[in-house]
C-alpha cells in the first residue's frame, strides 16, 4: 500500500464531511434500488440498474478522482473502472429487452439478497463496533459496501448477468479485501467470498442444480 492506514481513514473523513450529507441520499438510492430488484418488474429492474449506474459514477468522481487520488496514485484508473461500470449498468438499465431481476427462493438468490444486505446495512454499523466512527467511516455509497450491494443484485439476474457487468465488482472486490489484511477494516474480509461468489456467477456452468440456477435455453 503507498499509504498509511491513518492516511486511509483521513480520506474517509475528508469525503464525508465535504459530501454530507448526500449519505443520506446515496443510502436512499441503494433502498430504492434493492426494492426495484425485489419487485420483479420490467420498471423495477430498469431503476436497479440505473440507480447502479448513478452510485458508480458517484463513486469515480466523489471518492476515487476527488479523495482517494491525494493518497493513491492507481485512483484515477480506479475512476475510469468505476466510470465504465456505470456505462454498462446504465446501458443495461435502458437497453431492450427490459432485464429481469427477481429472487428466487435459491441459492442464488438468497445469497445474492444476504451480500445486497450486507453491504447496505451491516457493513456500516459495524464500524463503531470495530473502532471506526464517523466522519472517518466507511459508509454506503463508498466502494466496498457498494460492491458488495452490487454483487449481490448483480445475483438476482434473469438470465445470470453478463461477465461485463460482473468485472469491475470483482476485481474491486479483489483489491479491496486488501484493507482487512493491510489497514484494519475487518468488514472487508467478507470481500474474499464476494470476489469468489462473482467469479460463480461468471464462470461456473449455466444450468440448473444446487445453487437453484435456471438453464439458458437456446434460441433458435
Amino acid at each position: 500500500m503507498p499509504f498509511t492506514a491513518e492516511q486511509f481513514f483521513a480520506v474517509f473523513r475528508a469525503y464525508n464531511e465535504a459530501v454530507w450529507p448526500a449519505q443520506w441520499f446515496l443510502t436512499a438510492a441503494g433502498v430504492l434500488a434493492l426494492a426495484g430488484a425485489l419487485s420483479r418488474r420490467a420498471a423495477g429492474a430498469r431503476a436497479a440498474y440505473v440507480l447502479l449506474a448513478a452510485l458508480w459514477l458517484w463513486m469515480a468522481l466523489a471518492y476515487h478522482f476527488a479523495h482517494f487520488a491525494a493518497i493513491n496514485p492507481a485512483a484515477p484508473l480506479f475512476g475510469a473502472l468505476f466510470a465504465v461500470a456505470a456505462g454498462l449498468f446504465l446501458w443495461q438499465g435502458l437497453r431492450s429487452p427490459a432485464p429481469r431481476l427477481e429472487l428466487h427462493a435459491s441459492g442464488r438468490g438468497l445469497a445474492g439478497l444476504a451480500f445486497a444486505l450486507f453491504g447496505l446495512a451491516v457493513y456500516p454499523l459495524l464500524n463503531p463496533l470495530l473502532g471506526h466512527h464517523f466522519p472517518a467511516a466507511l459508509g454506503f455509497g463508498l466502494p466496498c459496501p457498494t460492491t458488495l450491494f452490487t454483487l449481490g443484485i448483480l445475483s438476482l439476474a434473469r438470465p445470470r448477468a453478463e461477465r461485463a457487468l460482473l468485472a469491475v465488482p470483482v476485481v474491486w472486490a479483489l483489491v479491496g479485501s486488501l484493507a482487512a489484511f493491510t489497514l484494519g477494516v475487518a468488514q472487508d474480509f467478507i470481500l474474499i467470498p464476494a470476489a469468489a461468489w462473482g467469479l460463480f456467477l461468471a464462470f461456473a456452468p449455466r444450468s440448473r442444480g444446487r445453487l437453484g440456477v435456471p438453464a439458458l435455453r437456446r434460441q433458435t
